[in-house]
């Protein structure tokens, strides 16, 4: 008979090692179970309240079925899970899979998170026809059960998955990749309910404002804020487009090339972006699946933004870095040279040199193309007039922006518009 393949690449010693110390330490049976919940390995013997229960249990409710569905959940959520059996007892399970498939997992349990009662057997005896004095058996032997009390449980179940987590070279990688899904789509449907009772309706005007937001953060290299606005305009974008998978892939599709535009704004090499930006571009197009596309829109976000400070001599990364976020906000009034240098507490002829060498371009190269950008996005989206446009960019007055914006762009205001 030939070894089941959850050994072809995990070491059957290393994993039994694990369960060994797992159950001696906390004295909980625990199994590695196959894909059809048989057991291939035990480390602590089955409950004598199991082996009574297990008599009268119908086949159509087994426990491997049981078992096997609360691995796949468990897949679904990123993590360990922790579950009720038929028999209301608590175990944890940990799924073993490679490239996204399931091999087998491992089961801890059973245990209780409470003192056993009358209410745990007469519960079970609404549910099953089991004699009575079985069921007496059972609750003298639910006594021997260990009780964990809810807090370590959480503890037993996290303990269980840095353990078993590196058994297999990808899975921790997956767990971790849809752990990220689950919590993005429950933020976008947060952000869609918000939406819903604010009673806006889908054909209003899409939310600019955040999108400037989130450029914003992109290029002060604040991922974790920038996540949470994309979030947010994804739900917009699921709430007045009904969900379309085409309504989705159109606006992530305009949202990457934005982010891109904002990171070469931010100062990242051109040539680099772009890169990657055309890979993207490629990969959004051939991605169906609406949950994926806002994970790998996502991953844009993040990849753009860490981009722009990569190509900065890291002795200098976190002067700029400063710099940079400092401008990104205040680009909107007169913004000089020594403001910025004392936020960094540089002085303004250092400061000067350390800022072209390392973005590129000079302060004030650097300051108006981060305001002709802004312009072009006013000048694009709304109906702001040309002078509200310049005077909100920071610029002096209309004369010189539309001198400055013709410089980088080859067009006036006007013609741009």
């Amino acid at each position: 008979m030939s070894a089941p393949s959850l050994y072809t690449f995990i070491d059957k010693d290393r994993l039994h090692e694990m369960l060994d110390a797992f159950h001696s330490c906390l004295d909980i049976p625990v199994q590695v179970i196959d894909t059809n919940g048989e057991i291939l390995e035990s480390c602590g013997e089955t409950t004598p309240f199991c082996q009574i229960f297990k008599k009268y249990l119908p086949s159509n409710e087994s426990c491997q079925q049981l078992h096997i569905k609360a691995s796949r959940r468990a897949i679904d959520l990123g993590e360990t899970y922790i579950f009720s059996c038929h028999a209301n007892l608590n175990h944890i399970v940990f799924p073993l899979m490679k490239k996204n498939t399931l091999f087998g997992a491992i089961l801890a349990g059973p245990f209780l998170m409470d003192t056993p009662d009358a209410l745990l057997i007469s519960d079970i005896a609404k549910r099953y026809t089991i004699p009575t004095e079985a069921l007496l058996d059972m609750y003298e032997e639910s006594n021997s059960i260990r009780i964990f009390p809810p807090a370590k449980v959480t503890k037993i179940s996290r303990l269980l998955y840095y353990l078993c987590a590196s058994l297999i070279s990808d899975s921790r990688q997956q767990f971790e990749d849809n752990q990220g899904k689950l919590y993005q789509q429950s933020k976008i449907n947060e952000s869609i309910q918000m939406y819903k009772s604010f009673g806006i309706q889908p054909e209003s005007s899409y939310p600019y404002e955040e999108e400037k937001e989130l450029i914003t953060k992109v290029k002060t290299g604040n991922v974790k804020e920038a996540r949470a606005l994309l979030n947010d305009l994804l739900g917009y974008v699921f709430f007045s487009g009904n969900n379309r998978l085409e309504i989705v892939k159109a606006r992530s599709i305009e949202l990457c090339a934005l982010l891109s535009r904002a990171a070469i704004e931010g100062g990242a090499p051109t040539d680099s972006i772009l890169k990657i930006n055309n890979q993207y571009l490629r990969t959004l197009q051939e991605i169906n699946d609406i949950e994926k596309l806002c994970y790998k829109l996502q991953e844009v976000v993040e990849v753009f933004t860490e981009n722009m400070f990569n190509y900065i001599p890291s002795k200098n990364n976190e002067i700029i870095r400063r710099a940079i976020s400092y401008i990104a906000q205040n680009y909107s009034r007169n913004l000089t040279l020594e403001e910025v240098a004392g936020h960094v507490h540089l002085n303004p002829t250092y400061f000067s040199t350390l800022f072209k060498q390392s973005s590129g371009s000079s302060f004030k190269e650097y300051l108006n193309i981060v305001r002709v950008e802004e312009s072009k996005r006013l000048l694009a989206n709304t109906d702001y007039s040309i002078i509200d446009i310049a005077v909100a960019t920071g610029f002096e007055n209309q004369s010189y922006f539309s001198k400055v914006f013709k410089k980088y762009t080859g067009l006036t205001p006007k013609q741009y518009r």
